[in-house]
């Protein structure tokens, strides 16, 4: 897994600019491939923020796994902080107690049938359904395998299991791999790249990644030096800098 691309640029620099111009369509592929990195610390030592963090859906075990999912899908590294100290998992749990988690910002009713993503959500799972079934089928699988749970596995095991459900190599009949890691790698890459409001992105860190402003209010600089990066920090809709 290259942590740079062919033009010298860190590659989850590079695939965090892409993603801000796909939010919130869904935007599986490349995840695991793009931003795991194999010498990077473990979610228990980079909690961060997630660390006093009491989840008000996911329960223990669910909790387990999703911060070392998360950390694994974008990890503490040379580019900044990971998914977990900037409080992605924080920002998912909450979301599953908003109308986005119960499918209340989508059509729900049957018929269900395979198409291609352009017409949009058709499974009949809910985010919450889709974690909650994932979750626990990837921690039976687990069980039956290395008698041990996800969050308990090694990185590089952790990495292939993360992969296969990416290719499609790993599904199960309670809910499709590939749906469930779409949900897990968008909400990740959202809670990433969100206000700090809404839980994730904590210290900005996202943001003076790929350069955005924020909520700044005017740009009256930045209209006088086109193509050159603005050079101010960015700032939270709550009016949070960053250091």
């Amino acid at each position: 897994m290259s942590k740079h691309d062919d033009e010298g640029i860190p590659s989850r620099r590079r695939f965090l600019q892409k993603t801000l111009s796909l939010i919130p369509l869904a935007a599986a592929g490349s995840g695991v491939a793009a931003l795991a990195s194999p010498d990077a610390h473990s979610a228990a030592q980079n909690e961060g923020v997630s660390a006093h963090y009491v989840p008000t859906f996911f329960n223990n075990d669910e909790w387990r796994f999703l911060l070392a999912a998360t950390d694994r899908l974008i990890p503490t590294d040379e580019n900044g902080p990971g998914a977990v100290s900037e409080g992605v998992p924080v920002f998912i749990d909450k979301q599953m107690e908003l109308p986005y988690g119960h499918g209340h910002l989508w059509y729900m009713q049957p018929p269900f049938a395979d198409a291609v993503p352009e017409l949009g959500y058709q499974s009949s799972l809910v985010p919450r359904e889709t974690y909650r079934r994932g979750i626990r089928a990837i921690n039976d699988h687990c069980q039956r395998q290395w008698q041990k749970v996800f969050a308990d596995l090694t990185a590089a095991q952790q990495d292939d299991l993360l992969n296969q459900l990416e290719s499609g190599k790993l599904t199960f009949a309670e809910v499709p791999g590939v749906l469930f890691f779409t949900q897990l790698l968008d909400n990740t890459k959202e809670g990433y790249l969100a206000d700090p409001l809404h839980g994730g992105n904590q210290t900005l860190a996202s943001w003076k990644m790929i350069g955005f402003p924020g909520a700044r209010a005017d740009y009256p600089q930045a209209m006088d030096a086109p193509n050159k990066p603005y050079p101010l920090g960015p700032v939270s809709i709550s009016g949070k800098r960053s250091v």
